[in-house]
């Protein structure tokens, strides 16, 4: 069983931890900090995330899940959150988990819009990126997210109208509820200027890259990357980065409508954080 407890904030609030360590004989490879997605993509993932994290112990990974501020058990609302409380989220959950197992590489964990959240942090962080499914504009999570508001009103033409009022809302500064969430304008706006986005990095004092591992599922027999992970790939390894990237065959977990998991995935995600940098597809087993 994970520890889990409460990690108190500067602020005079909490972040809920789920610390998974490996077994005492099980040699420690590495430190994982996962980072879920919104909404309520991060409800419908927590089984499948929860399944990877005890496998990834048991295989001499260090996993930390962390609820991030308004989010699970956390402390605050939805309608508190900000872009920029969320990379702090992250960066204080990534420093906390490198003081607890120092000495072994770093990486973050990123499931969809998590994974910008991860880019953007890995930007003052000396870690490895792990991306599952990740979202590369931030701008289109939001316009989805948006469209669960006008979506009992498209049928007789009123979507597009709800839409703009929403973003209206946005921009004027005000709250918006959206799919049982109160949306504010800060996380809003955050959330659209993010891009999954590399940046130069510096060389590293031993000389070793960092690593990005990118993943993400297909429901076809022969699962292939899609044409905007190839297309990304190529830019972050000329921004200093040593690319992994596979496909493996599973359902999209974070948004059906039964609670569903993807085995297939937590297998590649193992073979690919132990292999050599390169890039290949993977059918799943």
């Amino acid at each position: 069983m994970p520890d889990m407890f409460f990690q108190p904030t500067a602020d005079g609030g909490q972040r809920l931890y789920l610390h998974h360590r490996p077994a005492a004989d099980v040699p420690l490879r590495g430190a994982l900090v996962y980072v879920h997605p919104w909404a309520e993509e991060m409800n419908k993932s927590r089984r499948m995330v929860a399944m990877a994290a005890r496998v990834f112990a048991n295989a001499g990974w260090a996993v930390l899940q962390v609820d991030l501020l308004g989010c699970g058990d956390s402390s605050g609302d939805f309608a508190d959150a900000t872009w920029d409380h969320w990379l702090q989220d992250t960066e204080t959950a990534a420093r906390w988990m490198s003081q607890q197992h120092a000495g072994v590489p770093l990486w973050l964990w990123g499931l969809r819009t998590g994974a910008l959240l991860c880019a953007e942090s890995a930007r003052t962080l000396d870690a490895h990126l792990l991306f599952w499914q990740p979202v590369q504009q931030g701008r289109q999570a939001l316009q989805q997210f948006l469209r669960l508001k006008a979506a009992a009103q498209l049928a007789d033409g009123g979507g597009k109208a709800i839409l703009e009022s929403a973003r209206a809302e946005l921009a004027a500064g005000r709250h918006v509820h959206v799919g049982g969430y109160e949306l504010g304008p800060e996380l809003a706006a955050g959330l659209e200027r993010s891009t999954l986005a590399p940046q130069n990095l510096p060389q590293r004092q031993d000389d070793r890259p960092r690593r990005l591992v990118w993943l993400e599922l297909s429901n076809q027999p022969e699962p292939t990357l899609s044409p905007a992970a190839q297309s990304a790939l190529p830019k972050w390894e000329d921004a200093g980065w040593h690319g992994t990237a596979r496909a493996a065959v599973g359902p999209p977990f974070w948004q059906t409508t039964e609670i569903e998991t993807a085995p297939a995935l937590i297998h590649a995600t193992l073979e690919a954080l132990a292999m050599a940098p390169v890039n290949q597809q993977l059918a799943a087993a």
